[in-house]
């Protein structure tokens, strides 16, 4: 069937564009507390009271377990997304599912509190295997949440005010990742039992996603009817491939500059994720961090990097987006280097999260923003559609790769290095890309557009 014919202008509701908005607030907390910065550590740290950690005879290196986890969480949203993606574009289910996998994800995390040596039953080694699947479970769940609160900003916003609000939530989910982070750093201050204050705050980041999810978007957010008809005889699954196949056919016949853009994010962005997924790992593991100078370190880096955006924000102006972007690989590359060559001290560790932090949100900022450049206006969200879907298809090879290295060598330091295969491969294949003839070839005007 066709798709149906439903065009009509979008006025925005202020309550319900906040709504939505409050929900990259709510979520933040999790990834900033429990992904980068205190659920690997802990997990490595009760892990190691009894030397590895087994699962059906095969035995993971403490500080190999948690990256193995992220990989394999990563590896079935890819395998969820093309599905989930279909639901959102041809279901009236997008918000009933956002509310469900956010509380999955939310209650999952709260769970998490649960994980601690000599576990009634199961004992640390069960533990450890508890503690990861939990966290596949949660971030599974934060996944794919995700793609139906994307899915909804065409619906809240008009293309003319879709950056701004796009960019508010953004910055909400700074603001409130940081907040609860900063709550967390009291707590591992105040607490002598240090152990027990690590297990409430991953479970505080549980209950902040919860709250605020039911708080302020659940009841804001209106669903609309669907702006395509599922054909007849398909499934949500059969379309979701079939809609893949389709976009990743007309990238590569049609516009061929964005498909070599696209390929060469997805290689540096795979670089970028794996040091904000193994930082903190390897702050703990080799420099002896402790989780409030842990926290410390992310709370730095969560704020600093609005500056880091706005600098590389006006960079863009004056030199181009792609240069920028270049300039921060090979600043990347310099913080890998740095990081197995000369960081020995707590203080080194703080200016080189000060550096992370600049190049972190301006390479994700330009990232984006330059994409938008290079696809056609009327097929944005099919195209950042499968742009998030191909991003998370790749995500899993760094964590992977450095779990890998750190099982051959033992340690962390040399396992570093192996990230900076992704910065130099991103920056080769990003060097050639033509941006004039991929807006050209998008049927974008690039007159005005900093080269």
């Amino acid at each position: 069937m066709a798709e149906l014919a439903i065009h009509a202008p979008i006025e925005m509701d202020s309550r319900e564009v906040r709504g939505w908005m409050m929900y990259d607030w709510a979520n933040s907390a999790f990834s900033t507390t429990v992904v980068t910065t205190l659920l690997g550590p802990y997990l490595s740290s009760v892990a190691e009271s009894v030397g590895s950690v087994n699962f059906l005879g095969f035995r993971f290196e403490p500080d190999a377990f948690f990256p193995t986890c992220v990989s394999i969480s990563v590896i079935l949203q890819v395998l969820f997304l093309p599905v989930l993606g279909a639901i959102a574009d041809y279901s009236t289910l997008k918000k009933r599912f956002l509310m469900a996998f956010a509380t999955v994800g939310a209650v999952a995390t709260i769970l998490l509190f649960i994980i601690r040596p000599d576990l009634g039953l199961v004992g640390t080694n069960g533990a450890v295997l508890l503690g990861g699947l939990l966290f596949i479970i949660a971030n599974l769940s934060f996944g794919a949440a995700i793609v139906f609160y994307n899915g909804f900003l065409p619906d809240i916003a008009p293309p003319e005010a879709r950056d701004a609000v796009s960019a508010r939530g953004w910055a909400l989910g700074y603001l409130g990742g940081g907040l609860l982070l900063a709550i967390n750093l009291v707590m591992l201050q105040v607490m002598s039992d240090t152990a027990l204050a690590v297990r409430l705050s991953i479970a505080s980041a549980g209950v902040w996603w919860l709250v605020f999810t039911y708080l302020f978007t659940a009841p804001r957010l209106r669903q609309r009817p669907p702006l395509k008809q599922l054909p007849r005889g398909e499934s949500y699954l059969s379309q979701g491939v079939k809609q893949i196949f389709r976009t990743l056919r007309q990238i590569r016949s049609t516009y061929p500059e964005t498909l070599r853009y696209l390929i060469a994010y997805l290689i540096y962005n795979d670089g970028i994720q794996t040091v904000i997924v193994v930082s903190t790992l390897f702050a703990s593991s080799d420099l002896g961090a402790k989780s409030d100078q842990l926290v410390l370190l992310i709370l730095l880096i969560q704020f600093v990097a609005f500056g880091g955006a706005l600098l590389f924000g006006w960079l863009a102006q004056r030199f181009g987006a792609k240069r920028s972007i270049v300039f921060s690989l090979i600043i990347w590359v310099i913080i890998v280097v740095a990081a197995y060559a000369v960081l020995y001290e707590i203080w080194q560790l703080y200016v080189l999260g000060i550096l992370v932090a600049l190049v972190l949100g301006g390479s994700q900022a330009l990232s984006r923003s330059l994409f938008s450049q290079m696809i056609p206006r009327a097929n944005e969200s099919e195209f950042f559609g499968f742009y998030e879907i191909s991003e998370r298809g790749t995500s899993w090879i760094g964590p992977l790769l450095f779990a890998a290295a750190v099982q051959i060598t033992g340690t962390t330091r040399v396992a570093i290095l192996s990230v900076i295969l992704f910065f130099v491969l991103g920056l080769i294949l990003l060097l050639p890309v033509n941006v004039r003839k991929a807006m050209l070839d998008a049927g974008n005007d690039p007159e005005g557009v900093v080269l």
